[in-house]
């Protein structure tokens, strides 16, 4: 017997009743609320994915589902970003009152935001969601997690393991919830509308549907990464990190070496290093194979992205030099934009290379890279030389600049750099975002300010126009 499909009406009932369920739960979380509470509740929500043979469990199922990534690689994912996470929000203050100024009068006392939802790629099926859930049970939230059709089995099993740590602690099950399969347009597109604030991660398409929906939405940028090698990078050093970087997770990030942009008096040196690393430079006609074997009318060849090399050099039918060693494959870019598809995202262990005279001109060639595809985001850097850093943050349209760092670790944030851990990069208004910092509890956040008189402090013209008067003569009327 056929079961009849669900009409649209149902869809939206059942995303009404997960919203109305998540309400409750969240408002009297916030009646009971405290700051010991909120942390145990996020800790219990990271035990969930960090407990080791359950990360193994889930991270083996992961890559059976979504055919994305390796085991190996998604169980420190999973494990190094929930950790970070928790050393970020440990001595974070989010319940209560967080600020008395008695210069300004104001008192700032947190607030939650109430039922967040979060859509979720299939890229880091466990990660990206209790990235989310860790956030926003620490500020006294709850939440909704939109899994990808291919994520449903994993996010499930992760669901039970978060709602088995909550019953240890007597905490409501409907504080964390996810959209249940058959996932749908219409189911994600009604939770857009239904909550009070979206975090949306993957997707582009996803991304402006969020910014559509009439909820206030923190929304992502794609990711294009360039790296530049200039003539004083540590050559050996550069080699190795991009090559980790590159092949972690078989290239899932949004942060992983899409370019590299060799400055010519080190090129042919640099690429000699990446080869001992397991880089595989292919000729032109073998890169010609690949390219048309990734690059197709509907989008990246699923057979293709985030697949261990050999599975990548066999969906290709290419050749290709020491394959038994190799990690990742290297094609030289003929341009840059919509023709030569091997200027944007490659979500593979596909990098291409481009030529640089030097560094101004790799410069450009970084810029017109973004420009095409991944504007906001992020570039990095292999060099000695301090003032290009800075030169490349005044200059391209980027929120961050990696330096000397393996970059799919250090744009997230690391246990050796400042940045917040996360997975989910805001790229400011050049990426068409309205963050340009890594996503983080403070986003689910509001604050409350309690406004008190003080001596009035209304500055004379003279204190503010003086100067400009001096310089172009006071106005007569």
């Amino acid at each position: 017997m056929s079961i009849a499909p669900i009409s649209q009406n149902d869809e939206a009932r059942i995303i009404d009743a997960l919203v109305a369920r998540a309400r409750t739960a969240q408002a009297k979380f916030e009646a009971a609320g405290s700051q010991a509470r909120y942390d145990t509740a996020a800790l219990a929500a990271a035990w969930a994915l960090m407990q080791p043979a359950r990360n193994e469990e889930l991270a083996t199922m992961a890559v059976a589902t979504t055919g994305l990534g390796n085991v190996k690689d998604k169980i420190a994912k999973n494990h190094r970003k929930t950790l970070g996470v928790l050393r970020d929000i440990k001595d974070a203050k989010t319940y209560g009152i967080l600020s008395e100024d008695t210069a300004t009068g104001i008192t700032e006392i947190a607030r939650p935001v109430g039922v967040v939802g979060a859509v979720v790629p299939s890229t880091n099926p466990l990660a990206t969601p209790t990235n989310n859930v860790v956030n926003a049970l620490k500020c006294g939230n709850a939440i909704i997690l939109s899994p990808s059709p291919k994520g449903v089995e994993a996010c499930t099993k992760l669901l039970g393991y978060m709602h088995a740590e909550f019953d240890r602690i007597g905490l409501d099950r409907d504080l964390v919830q996810m959209v249940p399969p058959p996932i749908s347009k219409i189911k994600a597109q009604r939770l857009m509308e239904m909550v009070d604030i979206l975090v949306v991660t993957g997707s582009q398409n996803n991304v402006q549907r969020a910014y559509s929906s009439g909820t206030p939405a923190i929304g992502v940028g794609a990711g294009n990464v360039t790296v530049i090698i200039d003539e004083t990078a540590d050559l050996a050093d550069a080699a190795e990190k991009i090559t980790a970087s590159k092949c972690f997770d078989n290239a899932t990030s949004c942060s992983s070496e899409n370019a590299l942009i060799i400055v010519d008096a080190v090129r042919e040196a640099f690429l000699q290093n990446l080869h001992e690393c397991g880089a595989r430079l292919l000729d032109a006609e073998n890169a010609e194979k690949l390219k048309t074997a990734l690059f197709q009318k509907d989008g990246l060849n699923q057979d293709i992205i985030a697949r261990d090399i050999d599975a990548v050099i066999a969906a290709a039918g290419i050749e290709v030099d020491d394959a038994e060693t190799a990690k990742f494959l290297l094609i030289e870019g003929t341009g840059i934009g919509a023709g030569h598809p091997e200027s944007g995202e490659k979500l593979s262990l596909v990098t291409t290379y481009y030529r640089a005279d030097d560094f101004t001109h790799a410069q450009a060639l970084a810029g017109a890279i973004l420009h095409h595809h991944g504007t906001g985001h992020s570039v990095g850097i292999h060099s000695k030389d301090d003032t290009r850093p800075m030169t490349l943050g005044a200059e391209l349209p980027v929120c961050r600049v990696i330096v000397n760092q393996a970059h799919c670790f250090a744009t997230g944030g690391a246990f050796d750099n400042g940045m917040p851990f996360s997975l989910s990069m805001g790229c400011g208004t050049w990426g068409g975002n309205s963050i340009d910092e890594n996503f983080n509890y403070r986003h689910l956040m509001n604050i409350t300010k309690i406004v008190r008189t003080i001596p009035a402090r209304e500055p004379s013209l003279d204190s503010i126009f003086g100067d400009y008067w001096r310089q172009v003569g006071e106005a007569k009327s």
